[in-house]
């Protein structure tokens, strides 16, 4: 179960990669959109347009996730990345908007339709659409029909009987959604009701998952239309309340573009003499990317394992951080993830509010967390990069310079070794930093040889199941790893 939604969670990130293409797009057109009452009339008017023509090419991103999420999981769930997934994914979808549409519902019931069915057309529908295609794909694809009907035989009759089961799905949907949308609803008033506790709960939450991958799972309910509270798509669309909205995404900016890059450098302090010129470029290139994009992961696991005390004081911190941050207030949105760039693009929206406190706020973050971070690992002497037991005998630095230098082929030559060979693996992806592989037996894998190659970590999800954290040039080594497979 946990192998499957940890799957379910990687597939989220397809649809959501698509966001920060939508931010930058809204937030140019938000830029330009207030200086049109500067100038002459032909700069009004140009400036007008641009705005406008950027501000619709985001929203007609932002407007469908629940469309690019029936397809992004369709693929992500699917045992085969090729496109009858998410046509079958699509076809759950329109079927299920159609048949529960509030129109047909009238129809069907000869009154007025629940209100619930006013959002059928969510990110959750989306995702259970993806789901139901990709099961129907994994379940359907080498159907072998007579042969009269040979045509719809294998990946040709998925489509076919997607469509019936969705039929099945929408009529238990029109007794089940109302009860669960209201089940939803409740749940999204009752955070909103603590306000910027229920933000810092969130927030806590969400870093004490990401060890295991489930924060996608989590941050749907709060950023998207699961339970009403859709915080990121209401801020990009403009469709929120002005203090309200964007209070699960604001606190988020300080600790990664501040509290990361704080205990990086309190790592680097920290570390051996004699071992910090070794560890600054994993520390340096980590601390950027977080600063800069959002991107935490590297970081997060080179010390999650290594220290999970202090993992744990770090995600209470985070926690605290988004409270406090949300009470004084401020409040920014992000597209992607709480990096600078977009603080600078959120900053230009309708519902951004105080937006630049972050800088201040981010600065006491950024000491707090560097005297904290300081503070704990030379009193528990914690084995943070840098501070490890030497190993006289680990003398493979070719193995680790290869990803640093780009060497993915190199890398993943290595990396296959490492992991038992071609024979104990049975699949492999990639989310974001992390290559994810189900393989035979997990008691083979060599972790010592994986992290020597220059990987950030390895988890063990289940006896079936490996991930092997390597940072932002995932994809390039997943696509080697695939194509020595």
């Amino acid at each position: 179960m946990m192998q499957y939604l940890q799957r379910l969670g990687k597939s989220l990130m397809l649809p959501v990669a698509c966001l920060p293409v939508a931010g930058i797009l809204m937030g140019l057109g938000y830029l330009f959109a207030p200086t049109t009452m500067q100038g002459g009339q032909a700069d009004q008017s140009f400036l007008l347009v641009l705005g406008t023509f950027f501000v619709q090419a985001g929203g007609a991103i932002i407007n469908n996730m629940s469309v690019l999420f029936a397809i992004g999981v369709a693929i992500g769930m699917a045992k085969e990345r090729e496109g009858t997934p998410a046509l079958a994914g699509i076809v759950a979808w329109f079927v299920i908007q159609t048949l529960l549409s509030p129109g047909f519902v009238s129809v069907l019931t000869g009154g007025e339709a629940d209100a619930s069915f006013g959002k059928i057309n969510n990110q959750f529908i989306g995702i259970m659409s993806g789901i139901i295609g990709a099961t129907c794909y994994n379940k359907f694809c080498t159907t072998k029909l007579p042969d009269f009907l040979a045509f719809f035989s294998g990946k040709r009759s998925v489509a076919i009987i997607t469509a019936m089961i969705s039929i099945v799905v929408s009529a238990v949907l029109f007794f089940v959604w109302p009860l669960v949308y209201n089940g939803l609803i409740l749940v999204g008033e009752s955070v909103l009701s603590i306000g910027a506790v229920g933000a810092g709960i969130y927030t806590f939450l969400n870093r004490l998952l990401i060890p295991i991958g489930m924060h996608h799972a989590l941050n749907a309910v709060f950023w998207f239309d699961v339970a009403g509270i859709s915080d990121l798509t209401k801020f990009w669309s403009s469709t929120g309340e002005l203090g309200v909205t964007g209070m699960y995404m604001t606190g988020f900016f300080p600790v990664m573009m501040f509290g990361v890059p704080a205990a990086a450098f309190a790592m680097y302090r920290c570390a051996k003499p004699h071992r910090r010129k070794a560890v600054l470029g994993l520390l340096a290139s980590a601390a950027f990317c977080s600063f800069f994009t959002g991107v935490t992961e590297p970081l997060e696991f080179s010390f999650m394992f290594l220290a999970p005390a202090l993992y744990l004081i770090y995600a209470l911190m985070a926690g605290v951080t988004a409270m406090i941050t949300v009470m004084l207030p401020i409040r920014a949105g992000f597209s992607f993830s709480a990096g600078f760039l977009d603080l600078f693009f959120s900053s230009q929206m309708p519902l951004a509010q105080n937006p630049w406190m972050v800088i201040p706020v981010g600065l006491v973050v950024f000491v707090v967390f560097f005297l904290v971070f300081t503070y704990a690992i030379k009193h528990f002497d914690l084995k943070t990069p840098g501070r490890e037991d030497e190993d006289p005998e680990n003398t493979d630095q070719p193995a680790a310079a290869s990803l640093k230098n780009k060497n993915f082929e190199i890398y993943a030559q290595k990396l296959l070794v490492a992991l038992g060979g071609p024979e104990n693996i049975v699949a492999v992806d990639n989310c974001i930093t992390r290559i994810r592989l189900d393989v035979n037996d997990s008691s083979v894998i060599d972790e010592a040889a994986i992290k020597a190659a220059g990987a950030r970590g390895v988890l063990r999800p289940s006896a079936k199941s490996v991930q092997v954290i390597v940072g932002p040039q995932v994809q390039f080594v997943t696509d080697e790893l695939k194509k020595l497979l």
